[in-house]
């Protein structure tokens, strides 16, 4: 069966075979293969089936009795009059399709699973549903789940030139799904990859239209191609929280997708040097914006559009490196792990205000970058390559870090690895939460310990270095006389010259 992404906006050819059957426990089962415009599923059903959609159909829209081929009793599963009635069953739903060429009954469409894979049944099931169940789930503030075929739909008909109720059905009526999304706060909307069920369609790439959404506050979606979710930006004035997962090859695609459109953008109330041609509003409401687990290669210049978001997670991308953040003067919370960060080098600058910060699952051998996060109070570092614990110094001097986390790092297998970490805390030791584990009065008292010989050490190299300077300061260059030396005084006076004897001493000695 060939995969689709959507029909043609043409007007839709629908088509019904019996492609084949097999037997199953002592009855027939039909194989039936449907097709609208290029979109295409198989269903399998017995004939009571038939007989069942008969029944009702004459009930209800007054069918000709015998246009169903007649139930037989002797030899119904013999290969001729299975391979007879699979003929008759087929022109018996090309007649039904023939005579409901705009939208089928309910009853024809739930057999032909229409609802499931076709834009009117879709639709029609969708708006009975919020008939019955809209103005409940309204209420009760719950988040609502619809999927990227069902708002394709939705979309889909809203571009036709057809009666918002089709089939004639008041409760399918399309402006019970337009009330229902204009007053929505919660929306999901997960994708799949592959096909849907038996069908040959594939959700990720259809597109669809969220201009439709006037109330959101929240919407996550998932599995869905970015280039297919149309009227983003229409969301702009209520939207505060929003997850994009497994859609996204760069932040651009999702927070100005219509910057594609325009050679050069700028922020609304940003002033520029450069000509302009488009500007962009902000995101006014957003306060959070989770693009965790897409294709994100670097955190581009659309962040100067999400000014107020204080929680961004980027987790599980291919993030190489810090930049762009010091656009958000309110970010309090930042996800960057399991990326590919290889160094923190200068992020201070771009982090000033941040509280949470999670770089577990990079590629970091060293802290520098971290000394001045004055603000940072829980700190993950799990599964990195951090080895040397001369790198705690970098945090260690944290005013306000309270959790720290740096299980499956190298340095984990030192001996005493607890401990001599929570000495470079110094004074705090007792404060800081070491990879969730609190601080045991044990551990406290082997701190006091190793900050004892630490002290004693840092003194004895004082003495040392002090001593070793004034050695250096004494010995003189090479080639220089001790006169001319800065330390002669220190040297002992050389022996006075020998006197000449006395006139008297002389004559004295002669007599």
């Amino acid at each position: 069966m060939e995969r689709t992404a959507f029909p043609d906006d043409a007007a839709v050819q629908r088509r019904v075979r019996i492609v084949g059957s097999e037997l199953v426990e002592n009855y027939t089962v039909y194989i039936i293969e449907v097709t609208v415009g290029s979109h295409q599923w198989s269903i399998k059903h017995r004939y009571s089936d038939f007989h069942e959609l008969h029944e009702k159909l004459t009930a209800e829209k007054k069918i000709d009795k015998n246009l169903l081929p007649p139930k037989k009793m002797i030899g119904k599963n013999s290969r001729s009059l299975v391979e007879k009635r699979q003929k008759e069953l087929e022109v018996y739903l090309e007649t039904l399709l023939v005579k409901f060429p705009f939208a089928a009954p309910k009853v024809l469409s739930c057999f032909l699973h229409f609802h499931f894979y076709e834009i009117n049944g879709i639709t029609a099931a969708l708006a009975e549903e919020l008939f019955h169940k809209g103005e409940q789930l309204l209420v009760a503030g719950e988040v609502f789940l619809l999927r990227p075929l069902q708002l394709y739909a939705i979309t889909q008909q809203l571009r036709l030139a057809t009666p918002t109720c089709a089939n004639g059905d008041a409760k399918a009526d399309l402006g019970h799904i337009l009330d229902f999304t204009c007053r929505l706060k919660y929306l999901k909307i997960p994708g799949t990859r592959g096909t849907v069920g038996t069908s040959n369609i594939q959700e990720h790439l259809l597109p669809f239209d969220l201009s439709i959404f006037k109330s959101l506050l929240q919407i996550e979606i998932s599995h869905c191609e970015s280039q297919q979710i149309k009227g983003l930006p229409s969301l702009k004035p209520s939207l505060a929280t929003m997850s994009i997962h497994y859609c996204a090859a760069s932040m651009k695609d999702i927070l100005v997708p219509e910057a594609s459109e325009f050679a050069q953008w700028e922020v609304e109330g940003v002033a520029s040097d450069c000509p302009v041609t488009a500007v962009i509003p902000t995101w006014k409401m957003l306060t959070t914006l989770d693009m965790s687990h897409n294709s994100l290669k670097c955190i581009d210049e659309s962040v100067k559009l999400i000014p107020k978001v204080e929680f961004l997670d980027l987790s599980y991308n291919d993030l190489t490196l810090v930049e762009n953040l010091q656009h958000l003067y309110n970010l309090i919370h930042l996800d960057l792990s399991y990326n590919k960060l290889t160094t923190l080098e200068g992020v201070h600058t771009k982090l000033g205000n941040i509280k949470t910060l999670n770089l577990a699952g990079n590629q970091l051998e060293s802290l520098l970058g971290l000394n001045k996060l004055y603000s940072l109070v829980n700190l993950d570092l799990s599964s990195n390559k951090l080895a040397q614990l001369d790198e705690i110094k970098n945090i260690g001097t944290l005013p306000c870090l309270e959790k720290l986390s740096l299980t499956n790092n190298p340095m984990c297998i030192i001996p005493d690895y607890r401990t001599k970490v929570l000495a470079q805390f110094w004074d705090r030791a007792s404060e800081v939460c070491l990879d969730r584990t609190p601080t045991t009065e044990k551990e406290l008292d082997t701190v006091e310990v190793l900050k004892a010989i630490q002290k004693a050490k840092e003194a004895k190299d004082r003495m040392a270095n002090s001593e070793k300077k004034i050695s250096e300061d004494c010995r003189a260059p090479t080639g220089e006389t001790p006169s001319s030396s800065s330390c002669c005084s220190l040297a002992a006076p050389p022996s006075s010259p020998p006197q000449p004897p006395s006139a008297s001493s002389s004559q004295g000695n002669h007599k």
